[in-house]
C-alpha cells in the first residue's frame, strides 16, 4: 500500500494550498512533465523524432467555440494548455548553427494583446520557457522554418490527421497552417495515410496477446460503430467475429505480413499509441493525487443526489446536482457528457438527453465523472428514486452488485486484462439463468452488451494496452444489466437499467476502490437516502 499512503499524504496537503491571487496551487509542475519527456524520449527508436500537435478549437456556432480542451497526449508532455502549438521532440540531441544543443522544441502562439484582452493571456515563447521548463520555445511562425530535415531520421512519428480543424484568416501560425507545414516538409502522402482507423486497428491486433484479444474485440466493435467502412476489411472483421484464439493467431501473423510487405517510409502513425500507451496507463504519484481527487469529488456528488433525490425531480435537476457538488469542490469540467437515465432511459448505455421530467418511482442511473486538472473520474450508481427498491429492482441490482463484487477481487497484479470482465459475465450470466430471463449463456450479451473495465486518467477512456494488470494503473469495473422495455422475458422485469461502476487503482497489496465513499450496497444506499440533503430547503419561485 505504499503508493496509496502516498497519494493520501500527497492529497491532503494539495488541497488545502492556494497562491495568494486565489488559484489553486496543486496543478501537475513543470517538472512532472519534463520527466515526463524524458520517460518518452527512452521508449523512441534510435535516430527518430516525433511530433505532436495541440487539440484543434472546435466551433459550437457561428462565433462561438467550445470551451476549449487540450489534447491529452500533448499535455502530458508539456503542460501546454494553448491551441495552435506543436512540441518536437528528438530521441538523440541535436546541435544547431549556432552549436547549440537540444533534444525538443516547443512552438506557441504570439502574444497579441488585442486577442488576450478577449481571450484570456498567452504565454509566448519567453513565457513557455519560463512556465514550461522549455530551453528552446519559439512561434508557431518559426516552425515553417525550423530547418528541420525529416528525411534524416529513420523514424518521423506523429497521430495521423483528423483534419476536423479550420484554416484561420487571422493567423498565419494557426493548427491548419501548422499541419500543413509538417506534411510538406515531411512528404507526407494523404493516400498512404488514408485509412488511419484501419491502421491503428491493425497495430493494435498486432501487439495484443492474444490472451487479451477479448478485450481489443470490445474495442474494434466500439470502433465499428463510429467507423463503419471497417467492417469492410476482412482481417479486422474475421478477428471479432471469431472466438477461436487460433485463429486470431493467425490474422495476426497476416498483419504482421502486410506490414512486412508494405513500401517503407519513415513516417510512422502506429509507434505512438504504443509509447503514449505504455506511460500513460502507469499513473505516478502525482497523477494519483489529481484523479484520486477526481474520484472522490465524484463519489460526494452521488452521495449528495442519494440525499437529495425525490420522485418529482426531473433528469437535468439530477445533473445539475451532480454538477453542482463537482464545482463546489474546484472541479472545471465534467469528463464526459453526464448520463442520467430513469426508467427505460437507463438501458440506453450512453445516454445523454436527460430530458425527462420527473423520474416518478424509477430507478435512476447515473453515471458522471468529475474532471479535476485534467484528471477524469468515471463513478456510476444506481438508485430507487422513491428511496426503497421494489423486488425486482432490488433483485436485479443486487446481482449487478455481487458481479461487481467479483470483478474488483479479481483486478489483481498479474491478471489480464480481462479477467475483470470474464469474473462479472460468469455471475450474471448464472443470475439470469437462475431468474429465467435467459434461456441460455449466449443471450446473456443482450442484456450484458458491453466490456466491463477500461483505464482512466487524462482521458475517461484513457491510453493503454491492455495487457496484464500492473500496479499503479486505474481502471473502472462495471457490469450492468439493461431490460428495456419489450424484452423477451417477464414484463415485470422490463425497464430495469442496473450498472455499478468504481475506479480501482491495481496494487501489489490488491485492488483499492476509490469512489467507495460512494454507497454501493442496496440497504446502504436506502440507508443514505433516509437522510436530510442540504438542497431539501432550496426553492425556487415558479415561473408559470
Amino acid at each position: 500500500m505504499k503508493l496509496h499512503f502516498t497519494i493520501l499524504f500527497l492529497l491532503f496537503f494539495s488541497i488545502t494550498l492556494f497562491a495568494q491571487d486565489g488559484n489553486p496551487t496543486d496543478y501537475l509542475k513543470p517538472d512532472f512533465h519534463k520527466t515526463r519527456r524524458e520517460a518518452f524520449r527512452v521508449k523512441m527508436p534510435e535516430n527518430s523524432v516525433a511530433v505532436l500537435f495541440a487539440n484543434p478549437i472546435r466551433n459550437r456556432a457561428n462565433d462561438v467555440d467550445y470551451v476549449y480542451h487540450q489534447d491529452p497526449n500533448f499535455y502530458y508532455l508539456t503542460g501546454f494548455k494553448e491551441p495552435h502549438s506543436v512540441v518536437v521532440i528528438f530521441s538523440e540531441t541535436q546541435t544547431n548553427e549556432e552549436g547549440n544543443d537540444y533534444n525538443e522544441i516547443l512552438y506557441v502562439q504570439e502574444k497579441n494583446a488585442r486577442m488576450e484582452l478577449y481571450n484570456g493571456n498567452r504565454l509566448g515563447a519567453e513565457g513557455a520557457k519560463k512556465e514550461l521548463g522549455f530551453d528552446m520555445a519559439y512561434f508557431g511562425t518559426d516552425f515553417e522554418m525550423s530547418g528541420i530535415d525529416y528525411g534524416t531520421f529513420d523514424k518521423v512519428m506523429f497521430f495521423n490527421f483528423e483534419d476536423d480543424y479550420r484554416k484561420s484568416n487571422r493567423d498565419k501560425a494557426d493548427l491548419f497552417s501548422l499541419v500543413e507545414t509538417f506534411k510538406t516538409q515531411a512528404n507526407y502522402n494523404v493516400e498512404a495515410y488514408s485509412n488511419p482507423m484501419k491502421d491503428r486497428a491493425y497495430e493494435m491486433i498486432k501487439v495484443t496477446e492474444v490472451e487479451n484479444s477479448n478485450n481489443l474485440v470490445k474495442d474494434l466493435g466500439r470502433a465499428l460503430e463510429y467507423y463503419p467502412e471497417l467492417k469492410e476489411d476482412k482481417i479486422i472483421s474475421e478477428y471479432i467475429n471469431t472466438t477461436d484464439n487460433k485463429t486470431r493467431i493467425e490474422l495476426k501473423n497476416q498483419v504482421i505480413k502486410i506490414e512486412a510487405e508494405t513500401p517503407k517510409s519513415n513516417l510512422d502513425i502506429k509507434t505512438l499509441t504504443t509509447i503514449m500507451g505504455e506511460l500513460r496507463q502507469i499513473k505516478t504519484p502525482e497523477e494519483m493525487v489529481l484523479l484520486t481527487k477526481a474520484v472522490r469529488i465524484s463519489a460526494m456528488g452521488q452521495r449528495e443526489i442519494m440525499k437529495a433525490m425525490h420522485p418529482g425531480m426531473s433528469e437535468t435537476e439530477i445533473q445539475g446536482i451532480h454538477e453542482y457538488v463537482y464545482k463546489k469542490y474546484g472541479s472545471e469540467y465534467e469528463g464526459y457528457p453526464s448520463i442520467v437515465g430513469a426508467g427505460n432511459n437507463a438501458c440506453v448505455l450512453h445516454y445523454i438527453d436527460n430530458s425527462k421530467l420527473k423520474v416518478e418511482n424509477d430507478l435512476v442511473l447515473m453515471d458522471l465523472g468529475a474532471e479535476y486538472h485534467g484528471y477524469t473520474a468515471d463513478v456510476t450508481r444506481t438508485i430507487p428514486a422513491s428511496g426503497k427498491f421494489t423486488t425486482e429492482q432490488k433483485i436485479i441490482y443486487d446481482l449487478v452488485y455481487e458481479s461487481q463484487e467479483a470483478g474488483i477481487a479479481s483486478a489483481i497484479v498479474g491478471n489480464p486484462h480481462n479477467s475483470t470482465d470474464t469474473a462479472c459475465r460468469e455471475v450474471i450470466t448464472k443470475g439470469l439463468l437462475k431468474l429465467g430471463i435467459i434461456k441460455s449463456e449466449e443471450d446473456s450479451r443482450k442484456y450484458f452488451p458491453h466490456g466491463t473495465s477500461h483505464y482512466i486518467g487524462l482521458d475517461v477512456h484513457d491510453a493503454g494496452l491492455y495487457g496484464p494488470l500492473q500496479a499503479n494503473m486505474v481502471i473502472t469495473v462495471e457490469p450492468g444489466i439493461y431490460i428495456p422495455d419489450g424484452s423477451d422475458c417477464d414484463e415485470k422485469w422490463w425497464g430495469i437499467g442496473v450498472r455499478i461502476e468504481d475506479d480501482i487503482l491495481i496494487t501489489d497489496n490488491g485492488p483499492v476502490n476509490l469512489s467507495a465513499e460512494a454507497p454501493r450496497k442496496s440497504e446502504e444506499i436506502e440507508k443514505l437516502m433516509k437522510e436530510k440533503s442540504a438542497l431539501n430547503n432550496f426553492n425556487l419561485p415558479s415561473l408559470d
